[in-house]
């Protein structure tokens, strides 16, 4: 189960839950991968390469991440509010994110749950919401209803989560260059340093993408650095750059959309159906998952 799932007070950031996955589908009560002195989720951001986190929007998603061998795995909000019928971004998927954040919580990995802003303007009331969570990390952004936020505000909650619950991964998002605004270094940075002085355990710079800036950016900030998926550079290269991670974001659920809509078109057009993970490898990882759950 999560790390953080025992005590919302403590969290994993510094302790000691896991680092190895199993197939679900093996599973039989509780995990048996977990094991002392393992990876903690801090730590899986200092490897060699950047720790890639794909970002599921379901059990379904997330099982299969799990067992493609991935050791953390998010949440994207998107994702979760399109699955709802919401746009993203309008605080309307609060109690479908703590939903799958206690469905994610049984797994045996490391589990981040991305909450938009924190759906409220009240820091203590955020850090209510993310303690209720049970999960190992947050990703908070500091923009609400497609505008920047003041830094100070945004910086007020990364502090009363970190109070509320001090070991929790907090991952605080900038939204300069995913909102085109005050999108240049000395800004981002600006903000970026008032979250790290509020407790941020780590940056995301969502939009950033050029080689220079991004090594700028990297340089002057002294907690991991996260960014989205840029298709043309390499993980190696990311990590020249002084990147430490890297989220899928929207991504895997667009790729899913796209992918139903090839099959069906496929069928129609008598162009050949795409292979698929076979619907007994599927059940069995929910068999497997419901009992992590003890049902």
């Amino acid at each position: 189960m999560s790390a953080a799932s025992g005590s919302n007070d403590s969290g994993s950031a510094g302790g000691d839950r896991r680092g190895f996955t199993q197939p679900v589908s093996s599973v039989v009560t509780e995990p048996t991968n977990v094991h002392p002195g393992v990876m903690t989720f801090r730590d899986l951001h200092a490897g060699e390469l950047p720790l890639v986190l794909p970002n599921a929007w379901d059990v379904a998603s997330a099982l299969a991440f799990l067992d493609a061998g991935f050791p953390a795995i998010g949440t994207t909000s998107f994702g979760v509010a399109a699955a709802c019928g919401y746009p993203d971004g309008g605080r309307s998927t609060r109690d479908q994110t703590r939903a799958l954040a206690g469905l994610l919580s049984v797994l045996p990995c490391y589990v981040s749950v991305d909450i938009e802003d924190g759906y409220d303007d009240d820091p203590g009331r955020v850090a209510e919401y993310v303690a209720s969570l049970g999960v190992d990390g947050i990703n908070i952004e500091d923009s609400s209803a497609g505008r920047l936020i003041r830094p100070e505000l945004h910086a007020a909650k990364v502090a009363a989560i970190k109070e509320r619950c001090p070991g929790l991964y907090v991952n605080a998002r900038v939204d300069t260059y995913w909102l085109g605004e005050d999108a240049t270094v000395s800004a981002t940075l600006t903000r970026a340093a008032a979250y790290v002085g509020a407790g941020a355990d780590g940056i995301f710079f969502p939009g950033a993408a050029d080689p220079a800036e991004l090594r700028e950016l990297t340089s002057q900030i002294p907690v991991p650095v996260n960014v989205l998926v840029l298709p043309e550079v390499s993980l190696a290269e990311l990590a020249e750059w002084g990147v430490r991670r890297v989220s899928t974001g929207s991504l895997p659920y667009r790729v899913a959309i796209d992918a139903a809509v090839r099959v069906a078109t496929s069928v129609r057009d008598g162009s050949g159906v795409p292979p698929a993970t076979r619907y007994s490898e599927m059940q069995q990882r929910l068999v497997g998952f419901q009992a992590l759950r003890g049902q």
